[in-house]
């Protein structure tokens, strides 16, 4: 394996580590414990607009000619 192979495989275990600790830390504070405040529904907003911006980007940097003509790729 070279060192491009062990660093992707490095970074996607860490993102899946720190998903797995927030769903962890939301189903704990939200769906376990059932707090009285009113902030499941702002968190709920927040995420789902975290989701579509992050996709977006991700969309518009995928589909530019200038990523797909990089010879790097």
């Amino acid at each position: 394996m070279d060192e491009r192979t062990i660093a992707g495989l490095f970074a996607t275990l860490v993102i899946v580590a720190l998903a797995v600790l927030g769903v962890f830390g939301f189903s704990n504070g939200y769906l376990i414990d059932s707090p009285d405040s009113g902030f499941l529904a702002p968190t709920i907003g927040v995420l789902v607009v975290t989701v579509l911006v992050v996709g977006g980007l991700t969309a518009l940097g995928a589909g530019s000619r200038r990523w797909r003509e990089n010879p790097y790729w």
